[in-house]
């Protein structure tokens, strides 16, 4: 179910509707949460991000679910990423 995007607000946004519209951010990886290597790029200096496909979405998200893959060990943004926050607010815009 796509919610019409002048109507979201953090209550109209849960689990069952997520759209996993943050996974199309870049992620930067600054702590070891156990992110599995063949979903890291490192650039030349070393910082490591979240491989991202051709298309843009992570790497770790089951297309067919919109689910992370690798939840337990997502990086440390993805877990303060909080459902129904402004910024989720702002990334459905985006992309709904």
């Amino acid at each position: 179910m796509i919610i019409p995007t002048k109507n979201l607000s953090s209550s109209n946004v849960s689990c069952s509707n997520c759209e996993a519209c943050c996974c199309r951010l870049e992620v930067m990886i600054i702590s070891d949460t156990g992110v599995p290597e063949k979903f890291i790029e490192r650039d030349q200096y070393g910082s490591e991000t979240m491989m991202r496909l051709d298309d843009g979405w992570c790497a770790a998200v089951d297309r067919e679910t919109l689910m992370c893959t690798i939840y337990e060990n997502r990086p440390w943004i993805c877990r303060e990423f909080e459902m129904g926050s402004d910024e989720c607010i702002d990334e459905r815009e985006k992309f709904l």
